[in-house]
Formats: structure tokens, C-alpha cells, sequence
């Protein structure tokens, strides 16, 4: 009799179900995967403090992080690289990103100095390129020097050795399809960690870190602190330290999420993505002046500097304006007093940059 009960819902409970299909599948379809990626572990320490290891360190701000998102975003899965004291490889974390289909990738790390020198302190975000100074350049080189942990990492790595700079050059030849999403997550990161959390600001930067080379998402590597300064790593370890790093970076995410619920809900209304190009612009920056009305206009490219008049980036739009979160530049198009009013418009824009969203102005400041 049980047998016949077990057989009786295993066939009854899919019809039931069937009901529900397209709104789970729905849910699915628009559920938002972060992987969080806590750098070094197991036999690898990472960087070396007095009283500390940079793998405990960022495992410890991993885990806040992911439990934090878990309770206010039920939309968002979280997936970790590793949760214990794990050697997880280079080339794997990527992979396990991929494997998801995540959204996102962050990369959580602690800055060191030779111990000879005295320590700076300060976060850096890094997104992927090639380094445009010699520090970047020595970051990504202690970074990307776990590899030697693995066996075989010469043939696995095609040859590349973190220590020799001309190991590099793959990195200026690399387009990163992401670079500018990667972008927009780092400076709103950078802002947080420096506006709120009041840590020193050493910049959003780019460098060739092998572990975002291969991820198929906006990726970014936060370097949290110096662990090599003494100061910076009793922060570092302390629970309030760590909670306003996480709460930072948190925001951030939040705002980003915010920012990419846009622009898929635009994607569900039939606003095609495409691509075009053009070379003609006239170029009109923000005015100072408040404006005292909501107003809404059209956000379609983030950039780390400012472009000239004719700029081809902006591929033939006119009257282009822009707003600035730290030393970012964001660029917007047309000007609205509704969401709606700008939908016809941003159809033509999302043929050229196919991200494009909608962005809220109070008093002339964006309302985020």
C-alpha cells in the first residue's frame, strides 16, 4: 500500500506542480548569482601580518559578506570559492563561477609590503587590464604567485611565470567585454570603502590578475587593507573592522544589483540590445545648477575619464552629459520627468550601448 502512495504522488505532484511552473521558472530565470571568492587558503597563507594570515582574514569577510546578502536579497544566490581553510587553485575559482552562470565575481584579498619597508595602508579595487605602474605590477606579481603551490603550473599556466614582467604582455592584448560593468562595481566599492567605512583611499585600479583573466562576468579583486601595517591589520582582524568592510562592499552590491534589475526589467519590456556605431558628438557636461524636480535620464556609459567633444565612444549621440562618483565618469543621454517618458528613447540608445539604463536625479544628484 505504501508502494501504490509513493507511485500515486510521484505522478500526482508533478501535475500539481504544473500550475506553478512558469512562476517558479520565472524566479529562477531572474535569480542574481554573486560568487564570492576568499583569496589563498589551505597550504597557501597569503600575505603574512604580525599577528595574522591574509586567508583567515578574507575567509572571515567572505562568510559576513555572503550571509549579509543571503538575508536581505532572497533573489541572489551566493556561491563561495571555498568556506574552510581550503587550497583551492587558480584556474579553479573562475571555473566555479562560470560553472554557476554568475553575475558577479569578487575577489577578496589583503595588501602586504616587504617587511624591510614601512607599510602604507589603504584598499585598492582592481579590475582586470594591464598594470600602469609598478606597484599594480608588483601586486598582481604576489597575487598571482600562488600558482607555484600547484603541481605542474608551468604547463598549466602555458608557460606563465608571475615573477617575470614580459609574462604580462598577454594582458594588453586581452578585451574584457565586462571591463566596463567591472568598472562600475570598483568605483562604487572604492566610494563606499572610502566615504563610509573611512579607509585610505589607494584608488580603483587595473593589473593582470590571472584568477579574473578567465571569469565570464564582471570580476573585480578588493584589496582590503595592508596586512603588513600594524595598524591597518588590528583593524583587519577586529569584528568591528571587519563588519564595516563588509557592510561597504555590501552596500555596493546592493546599488550595483539596483542597477542591474534595470536594466533586465528594460530587457523584459522588448528593448532590443544591438549594436552601431558613429563618430559625430556634441558634448554638454551636467549643469551645476540644482535642479529642484525629479528628473530621469538615460545612463549608457561609465568610463575613468573624461571625453572630448567628438569622441567616438559615444557613437553619435548628441547633447551627452555626465555626472561623477569619485573618479569615475558616468554618461547620460536625454532628460525625462518619468521612466516611461524616456522608454521610445532608450530603445534607440540600448542599439548602441546595449546596457543602457534609466537613472534618478533630485536637486541635480543621482538618487540611488
Amino acid at each position: 500500500m505504501k508502494r501504490e502512495k509513493s507511485f500515486f504522488f510521484a505522478i500526482l505532484i508533478p501535475f500539481l506542480l504544473m500550475g506553478f511552473v512558469n512562476t517558479s521558472f520565472a524566479q529562477r530565470s531572474q535569480t542574481f548569482t554573486v560568487v564570492l571568492d576568499p583569496g589563498h587558503g589551505g597550504k597557501d597563507p597569503g600575505a603574512l601580518g604580525a599577528i595574522s594570515k591574509e586567508k583567515d582574514i578574507v575567509l572571515s569577510v567572505a562568510k559576513k559578506l555572503g550571509e549579509k546578502i543571503n538575508k536581505n536579497h532572497s533573489d541572489v544566490n551566493v556561491v563561495f570559492t571555498r568556506t574552510t581553510d581550503k587550497f583551492i587553485p587558480l584556474n579553479e575559482r573562475p571555473k566555479i563561477a562560470n560553472k554557476v552562470n554568475a553575475q558577479l565575481f569578487i575577489s577578496l584579498h589583503c595588501n602586504a609590503l616587504d617587511r624591510r619597508k614601512t607599510s602604507p595602508q589603504g584598499v585598492e579595487t582592481y579590475i582586470l587590464g594591464l598594470h600602469r605602474s609598478e606597484d599594480n605590477l608588483e601586486v598582481a606579481k604576489r597575487e598571482n604567485s600562488v600558482i607555484v603551490y600547484e603541481e605542474n603550473y608551468e604547463t598549466k599556466y602555458q608557460g606563465f611565470d608571475p615573477k617575470e614582467p614580459e609574462s604580462y604582455i598577454i594582458f594588453e592584448f586581452m578585451s574584457n567585454k565586462f571591463l566596463e560593468q567591472s568598472l562600475n562595481f570598483a568605483t562604487l566599492t572604492q566610494h563606499e570603502l572610502i566615504n563610509v567605512a573611512k579607509r585610505t583611499n589607494r584608488n580603483v585600479r587595473q593589473a593582470g590578475f590571472l584568477v579574473l583573466r578567465e571569469t565570464g562576468m564582471p570580476s573585480v579583486l578588493i584589496e582590503l587593507g595592508y596586512i603588513s601595517n600594524r595598524t591597518e591589520e588590528k583593524f583587519l582582524n577586529s569584528t568591528h573592522g571587519q563588519n564595516v568592510l563588509v557592510n561597504s562592499i555590501y552596500t555596493a552590491f546592493t546599488q550595483y544589483k539596483k542597477e542591474y534589475d534595470k536594466r533586465n526589467k528594460y530587457a523584459t519590456l522588448g528593448i532590443p540590445n544591438a549594436n552601431a556605431t558613429s563618430e559625430t558628438n556634441l558634448y554638454e557636461p551636467v549643469p551645476n545648477e540644482s535642479i529642484s524636480e525629479i528628473q530621469y535620464k538615460i545612463q549608457f556609459l561609465t568610463a575613468p575619464r573624461k571625453y572630448n567633444a567628438d569622441a567616438r565612444v559615444f557613437k553619435g549621440l548628441n547633447n551627452v552629459e555626465y555626472y561623477k562618483e569619485g573618479n569615475t565618469y558616468k554618461y547620460t543621454y536625454g532628460s525625462g520627468k518619468s521612466e516611461k517618458e524616456l522608454f521610445s528613447l532608450l530603445r534607440e540608445v540600448k542599439t548602441k550601448f546595449k546596457d543602457a539604463f534609466i537613472v534618478e536625479f533630485q536637486d541635480g544628484r543621482r538618487v540611488k
